[in-house]
């Protein structure tokens, strides 16, 4: 053992003193598996740095002979392993502590080489499509190792009809100097200049409801304050609406300017083709969610029979439907995932088995961490982290396994994978976390020992499916109606915004059928969804859950293949585009059957709560 790992392992027992009761040394994950110190770090950054020059050098010459872009290619994906590599430490090193100084320089050094990187490299992509189709694959046959980057250089050329001349690209690239600005607002409003109001509870406490305090304070069990908690927070919106009209109607400008220049028929068009995900799976998520709207009006309806309202309320959605119930603490959680995963086969759980006493996450909440819970895709040659705020309830599980599909997901696309295609779109990403807490509902469902444990465990289940597919295509939906709009050539306000999303929240929650009462004020909310700064992106979240439980639902039963063609998608990385690569495994996202498949899941599960519910009058 090297004397810098052994001050490590001294400093971090050292510590122990200082850190939460339930917390142990392998509750911290260990970076030191990707470099042994900063100044490891450093030295390597500055290696890295030094490449740069020899990439330079390869402009003017990608052309030339297939020997000269293999080594070229060979040279850009060395030292784009080694950035993500220096990137992964970083930027997980400030994620275990804001505050550390050094955390915050090594992010902001892994950035600057990250625009440096782009810059020295900026020439490769017009070399290749200057060169053509035709030039590139006569290089390809004669020079067969090119073949690692065959997915790589079709995702280039298939572009040329988007691509301008050189002088073309540059003014465009020129013009990213002053992208993003309708972003750029919404950040400075939320984070800055809003004034959030403040409420007082029923039990006297008063509290400042911002963006975190509202998502805390939204699932109250006293329904008053709820609704307290609305109005302050959606009336803060509401006063500026205006501003985050202007801001919003900016990006969406900025979107069609874009697609004209790009030529492409709509933003959406532009948008998918980044992926090459044909335009109908946005139609059959949308055609599908909007037929299924029965489904989630029943849901609404349960709720307020759960909570005992008799007209439901928009403020109604979000305070839990069964009591936190018992605790769990993280090696009982680590034990039920790792159960829940067996249908996945041995290999698996064996590998996520090691990269648990391998200490590949952080387990609990302290000052100073990161908030939330994450997975990164780490360095190529190294392997995943998670980051959680673990609390030992229930949902503190389900977003244990949750990261840990993500974690795996990476873990078999690195290890089958060379680094050209290692790593997945997010098209693909949320199926395998998606899937896994499918296998935990069914795991904790075969051993729950009382009713109330498994209300708890259907009723978590039957919210996440509401919140990933139901609301994450209703935001779909406004997309595409207001970034059509502005591709017309229409303008829109704020008030505007407010009116087109408000028609569709009703609609969505049954309104005018008199299922979830939704208060004008409450229609702002479109302002607030921080993801439609990135364009169509939050359609993905949907059409992933919906593939997870058509995929989840023929494992569970042993369908002949199905395992292994699951396996097979966790392993495929980037090698194929992320349509064909879900359709391989069996599941084509531009047909109803994977969005049926959900909405049957749902169903089932809103049948057994109602039969317990049954069994108690």
């Amino acid at each position: 053992m090297n004397k810098t790992a052994t001050a490590l392992m001294l400093a971090a027992a050292a510590a122990c003193a200082d850190l939460p009761a339930a917390e142990r040394p392998q509750d911290r994950w260990n970076l030191a598996d990707i470099y042994a110190s900063p100044e490891a770090w450093n030295a390597d950054a500055a290696k890295v740095e030094a490449e740069l020059p020899r990439i330079a050098a390869c402009r003017g010459h990608l052309a030339e002979s297939a020997r000269r872009l293999k080594e070229c290619l060979d040279l850009d994906s060395d030292v784009a392993k080694r950035a993500q590599r220096l990137a992964t430490y970083s930027s997980e090193l400030y994620a275990e502590n804001t505050g550390n100084p050094a955390a915050i320089g090594l992010r902001q050094r892994a950035q600057v080489l990250g625009t440096k990187i782009g810059e020295a490299t900026s020439y490769m992509n017009p070399e290749i499509l200057a060169a053509g189709r035709e030039r590139i694959d006569a290089f390809m046959r004669e020079e067969t190792a090119l073949k690692t980057y065959a997915q790589t250089l079709d995702n280039i050329l298939r572009r040329a009809p988007h691509t301008l001349d050189n002088p073309g690209e540059a003014l465009l690239a020129t013009f990213q100097l002053a992208a993003g600005q309708g972003g750029s607002i919404y950040g400075v409003l939320t984070n800055a200049d809003m004034p959030w109001p403040t409420v007082k509870l029923a039990d006297g406490k008063e509290v400042r409801i911002d963006q975190a305090a509202y998502t805390h304070y939204r699932g109250l069990a006293n329904r008053d304050d709820r609704k307290k908690v609305f109005d302050a927070f959606w009336g803060e919106w509401k006063q500026f609406e205006r501003s985050f009209g202007v801001g919003f109607y900016g990006m969406l400008k900025e979107d069609t300017v874009y697609t004209k220049v790009r030529k492409y028929p709509d933003t959406i068009s532009r948008k998918l083709d980044d992926n090459r995900i044909p335009p109908a799976v946005y139609d059959a998520l949308i055609k599908a969610t909007n037929d299924s709207l029965s489904t989630l009006h029943r849901y609404f309806k349960l709720r307020a029979k759960m909570l005992g309202v008799s007209e439901m309320r928009y403020f109604d959605i979000y305070p839990p439907l069964v009591g936190a119930g018992r605790e769990y603490p993280i090696d009982e959680g680590v034990r039920l995932m790792l159960d829940a995963v067996k249908p996945l086969g041995p290999e698996y759980v064996a590998a996520m088995r090691k990269g648990i006493e391998d200490r590949w996450m952080d387990v609990y909440p302290r000052q100073g961490k990161q908030s939330g819970a994450h997975m990164h895709p780490g360095a190529y040659d190294v392997h995943p982290y998670l980051l959680l705020n673990y609390t030992n309830n229930y949902e503190s599980v389900s977003t244990l396994a949750h990261e840990w599909g993500h974690a795996m997901h990476s873990y078999y696309s690195h290890r089958s994978q060379p680094f050209a295609d290692a790593y997945y779109a997010i098209f693909v990403a949320e199926i395998a976390s998606t899937f896994n807490e499918a296998l935990l509902l069914d795991h904790m469902l075969k051993g729950a020992k009382s009713d109330d444990e498994r209300l708890l465990y259907l009723g978590s289940a039957l919210e996440n499916l509401r919140g990933t597919f139901f609301r994450q295509a209703m935001f779909a939906d406004f997309e595409r109606e207001v970034h059509a709009r502005v591709d017309r050539g229409e303008s829109v306000t704020g008030d505007q915004l407010t009116s087109i999303y408000g028609d569709m929240l009703r609609r969505y929650h049954g309104d005018p059928e008199g299922v979830v009462k939704i208060d004008d004020l409450y229609t702002v909310e479109w302002a607030y969804i921080s993801h439609f700064y990135s364009s169509f992106y939050v359609f993905q979240y949907a059409t992933s859950i919906a593939a997870s439980s058509l995929l989840a639902e023929w494992v569970l039963e042993g369908r002949p293949g199905a395992r292994e063609r699951y396996m097979k998608l966790l392993s495929a990385g980037s090698s194929g585009y992320p349509y064909e690569v879900v359709k391989a495994a069996g599941v084509d996202l531009a047909t109803r059957e994977p969005y049926d498949a959900l909405v049957r899941r749902m169903n089932r599960i809103m049948d057994e709560m109602e039969a317990i519910l049954a069994r108690r009058k």
